[in-house]
Order: C-alpha cells, then structure tokens, then sequence
C-alpha cells in the first residue's frame, strides 16, 4: 500500500484497503475557521441537537484567520459566533483573537493596517498554525474547512479538506464515509540550485500535469531529493497538492519530521503520542513521475489558473503593478528570510506588501538581526509595507479594506500566494502570477517578472 492507503487503512480499523473503496475512516483532528466555523456549527446543530456536545472536545481546533483585520460586521460576527461556541463546548483549542472570553471582536480601522490588533493567544493562519501549535502529527487524519488542509501531509498524515457537512457530521461522530484516492507518485532527485526555491517544484509538478492532473488523487512526493527538504519546503509542495486537484499530498516520515513536530507537541503541550506510517516496497501507483531538482528554475505560473506554467527568464516583458508575500504558502519565517535575501541593500519600485503567517513569524523577523539590522528592517527599508496583523489578508481577496487587496481593474500582481483564479486576490480583472519569494522579491525591485539569480549572482 501507498503512504495514503496505509494511513486511511489504519483510520479504518483494516488491514489493508485499495483506492476507489469507500470506508469509515475516524478522525483525529476536525479543524475549521472563521469562514466555515459558523456554517459547520449550523450544520452540527441541526442534526445532533442544539445541546448535543462535539465528539471530542480536544480533537476539535477552531483558528479564524481569513476575514479578521476588516472593519466588515459580519466577518467581526464570525469570530463571535466561534468563541460563543467554544464556550459552550469547553474547547482547549480555540486561537482567539482577543483575549476576552466574554468579549466581541472588533476591527479598528482607525489603527490602520500595520500595527497588531489581536491578543496573546490569537495563532494566524490556520494551516501554518496547525503544526506550530503541535496539532500535526504522523500517522494520523485531519480534517479541515479549507480546501489547503492538504498542507498537514507535510508531516506523515492524511489531511484533506471538506465541506460544512461533512466537517458538521465528523464533529458530532468523529467519523467520515471516503472514498480511498489513487495515489501519484512524484519521485524527487538531487537538491536545488541558489535562487530555486519549494515553491518552484510544485508549480513546476502542476505544470506538469495541469490544474485539475491529480482531481481526487493522493500526491506522494518521495525520493532522496526530500533529505535537503526542510519542513516548510514540504508545507508548501504539499499545500498546493490542491491547485492540482488533489485529495491530498503526502511526504514520507523522517528525522526532520521528528525534530519539527516533537520540538512544537512539547512546547504547546499536545498530544506527544504518533506513529508513522511507511509505505509497502510493492505499492501501486496511477502515475510515476521524476522530478531532477538540480534542473529546476524559477518558474511562474501565469493567470489564471496554476498550471500555466513557464520560467520567469520567459515572462521579462510582463509589466507589473504590485507584489505580495504572505499567506499559509509564502509567509512563513524561512519565505521572509529567501525574500529579504534578494531584497538587501535594494529598493522595490512597485508596491509591496508582505503578510506573515503567524505571530511567531512577526516576532522571528522583528528580532533576527542580520548585521545592524532585522529581517523586518531590512524589508521595510527596501519599501516593503509590512503588517504585524498576520492572516490571510489578500490572499483570498476578502472585504475590500483588506491588507493589500486588488480594488482596480488590470492590475498585475507577482504573489507567493497559493491561487491565481480570476478574482482570487480582488477584483475579477485583475491577474495574479504565483511564484516564489525569491522570484516576487526580483520583480518588485525590476518591476516586471523577473528571475532572482539576476541579483543573487552580484
């Protein structure tokens, strides 16, 4: 069996299964956030009671990150109804934004956008939060509101998104009926060259086999290649298993998964307990594929879907208007520093916006010093507006005071972002080009696309 089929055939209580069978599998995290919250706790309450208690209230963790820093009533409503029941469940696990439990949330704009307005126990972006806060662990099945919950499998589990129903179904019973996904194989080879980064092996596997290639399939990425792999290069290869249809994607358990995830559960006092899975030396597969990492370039997908694939050096005739980092794909700690890397000692000419994805990613680029300066001085000397309001700003466009929206017809903006559907970041004609930090970092200095080695040679 495949890395999928032995973590679904565990989660089943059978010894083995085959893709295409349907199965009871348990779960053993039910995430959701500030956008499904309320709709999953509709849904939960009109079916199991409006007294009837979740499953497991420590299996159960609540995180709004999408609609938060926005003057908007209703998204300030959202997290309102989260916290009313979380209350009423007695939830450990719910990552407000304020730290009133009795409170309401509200937005004030008059602080503008760059300065934090959240509480101590708020967490950001719900899938770079998930393992931060020790709630990913080998071995086992999460669930999430969101369809970039495929971003967990990073660590060794089954972690795919779901709808309302089913996430209100799953929190009343612990329980999904699925079907088990045919699995595609992308076998990694050799290590990447200066100025490639992550982001650059999955926008190149979509290109591969297109936007909807793996529609309903397991995405195992493997091979010696996954070594020189960090954590949060295995996050963002599997975050966008998603931009290619995918049920799932899913990496093979390894030291660096120990240190990450037995360094977090410790720290936030989660459950410790995990056990991996490793796939059978017969496994069957729909699709093989190599990927030489050392072939690699910078690449970038063009609108408007994430399979128009084509390398950055192709597209220095394409003008743009505005570039973004941030979001659970391209606003981790390790995204800021390959941006600022590029940026040092530069200036952007066109307008910039960085968005972390957590506060513990604000406070690592407000304190790591590089010589007399921190990460978080360099990028606002290079022009960069940097806001401490971590989320998912503009990333999913949003009400329109949203941190770095497109409000305009035509703009062009390059973005470390995950999806570049018409409207995705705002306005429906605008165009969002995907690509990496390092390449985002390039054309906000040129203002057009641009590949990073242009300045990482000097």
């Amino acid at each position: 069996m495949t890395l999928t089929e032995k973590l679904l055939a565990r989660a089943a209580g059978k010894p083995r299964v085959e893709a295409g069978e349907n199965i009871w599998v348990k779960a053993d995290v039910l995430m959701t956030h500030d956008v499904c919250g309320p709709g999953t706790i509709g849904v939960f309450k009109r079916e199991f009671g409006a007294d009837a208690k979740v499953w497991d209230r420590r299996r159960v963790v609540i995180i709004p990150d999408h609609y938060i820093f926005t003057a908007d009533s209703k998204s300030n409503r959202n997290v309102d109804i989260l916290r009313d029941f979380a209350r009423e469940q007695d939830l450990p696990y719910f990552y407000d934004v304020i730290d009133d439990p009795q409170g309401h949330w509200v937005f004030d704009a008059t602080k503008g956008n760059l300065k934090k307005q959240y509480g101590s126990n708020y967490a950001g972006v719900c899938h770079a939060a998930l393992p931060a806060k020790g709630h990913t662990r080998p071995g086992e099945v999460l669930f999430g509101t969101d369809s970039h919950t495929c971003m967990a499998g990073a660590f060794n589990q089954f972690a795919t998104g779901i709808g309302n129903t089913d996430a209100g179904f799953v929190m009343g019973t612990g329980k999904l009926l699925i079907k088990v996904p045919e699995t595609m194989r992308f076998r990694l080879e050799g290590r990447l060259q200066p100025g490639v980064m992550a982001k650059d092996i999955i926008l190149h596997v979509i290109g591969e086999i297109g936007f909807d290639g793996a529609t309903y399939r397991a995405m195992q990425f493997d091979g010696p290649g996954i070594s020189s792999l960090s954590m949060d290069d295995r996050m963002t290869i599997a975050n966008m298993a998603i931009e290619a249809g995918g049920k799932n994607g899913i990496f093979p358990f390894d030291t660096r998964t120990a240190e990450y995830v037995e360094t977090r559960t410790r720290l936030n006092g989660t459950t410790m307990n995990y056990e991996p899975v490793e796939a059978d030396a017969d496994q069957k597969f729909v699709y093989e594929c190599v990927v030489e990492l050392d072939q690699l370039e910078p690449t970038v997908a063009c609108h408007p879907d994430p399979g128009q694939r084509k390398k950055a050096k192709e597209l220095s005739h394409v003008k743009l208007d505005r570039a973004y980092v941030g979001s659970c794909t391209g606003g981790k700690t390790s995204d800021f520093v390959e941006f600022a890397r590029v940026l040092e000692g530069r200036k952007v000419s066109i307008d910039t916006f960085g968005v972390p994805a957590t506060p513990d990613i604000v406070r690592d680029l407000q304190t790591t010093r590089w010589g007399a300066k921190t990460v978080w001085q360099i990028l606002e000397d290079a022009g960069v507006r940097l806001t401490e309001n971590a989320g998912c700003a503009a990333c999913l466009g949003g009400p329109v005071d949203t941190f770095g929206r497109m409000n305009q017809a035509g703009l062009k903006c390059i973005s470390a972002t995950n999806r570049n559907f018409p409207g995705r970041m705002g306005h429906k004609e605008s165009q969002v080009f995907l690509a990496s930090p390092a390449t985002v970092a390039a054309s906000a200095i040129a203002g057009r696309i641009t590949d990073p080695r242009e300045y990482l040679i000097n």
